[in-house]
């Protein structure tokens, strides 16, 4: 029986890494210098991946100032994102049903839920999870285990909803059923081991995953 839900944050329940790409590539532009959207993807889904964001400006160019303009221009953008497809059903359908909702973010508790305030959810979940809470990030299970533990589930009664291979990974990693939802920042990973992937959570409802899951 499935007795909880679990989404991820960026890019399943918000659109953040394309804003946050898109932050980069206006400054770039901004001073006529060539944008590598590749090597930025590269970046989506590992908490743990560093690289050098203005590696391709000049030497002369100021780095502290140009994260300051990009910052300026990534908040403008981010307060425009309104939550992805279907996010908004799936949540009225778990409250309706009584199923108990969480969060398990690889981002930190002070990017997730400032942006789940703004948009009115906070109080939608009963747990959040980010990834200061647990010793490692996903891929490893470690915050699927964490929030399963604090509703005393086993994995194969909880539901994770991802758009990544490395948060696919970690739920699977800790035995829930996984859904996937990439996003344009993510639709090229491999989502071999999901249960299910799907373009956009507006494909799912509670009552379909449940025939689908409860065997």
């Amino acid at each position: 029986m499935i007795r909880a839900l679990i989404f991820d944050f960026d890019g399943l329940i918000l659109d953040t890494e394309s804003a946050l790409i898109r932050s980069y590539a206006d400054i770039h532009e901004a001073h006529r210098v060539p944008f590598d959207y590749s090597r930025f993807l590269r970046a989506v889904g590992h908490a743990d991946y560093t690289f050098q964001s203005w590696s391709d400006f000049p030497a002369a160019h100021d780095r502290i100032a140009l994260e300051a303009e990009r910052q300026r221009t990534k908040v403008g953008r981010l307060e425009l994102l309104a939550p992805l497809p279907g996010v908004i059903d799936l949540l009225d359908e778990a409250r309706a049903a009584a199923v108990p909702i969480a969060v398990a973010s690889n981002s930190e508790h002070s990017w997730v839920e400032p942006h789940l305030a703004r948009l009115g959810l906070i109080d939608r979940f009963a747990f959040i999870a980010c990834r200061e809470d647990v010793p490692s990030p996903k891929p490893e299970p470690d915050l699927y285990k964490f929030v399963l533990q604090h509703f005393g589930l086993r994995g194969h009664e909880a539901i994770a909803f991802e758009d990544s291979h490395t948060g696919s990974l970690a739920a699977k990693r800790a035995h829930l059923w996984c859904v996937a939802a990439p996003g344009p920042s993510t639709t090229h990973h491999d989502f071999a081991h999901v249960d299910l992937r799907v373009a956009s959570l507006a494909e799912v409802t509670l009552a379909s995953l449940r025939q689908r899951f409860e065997k």
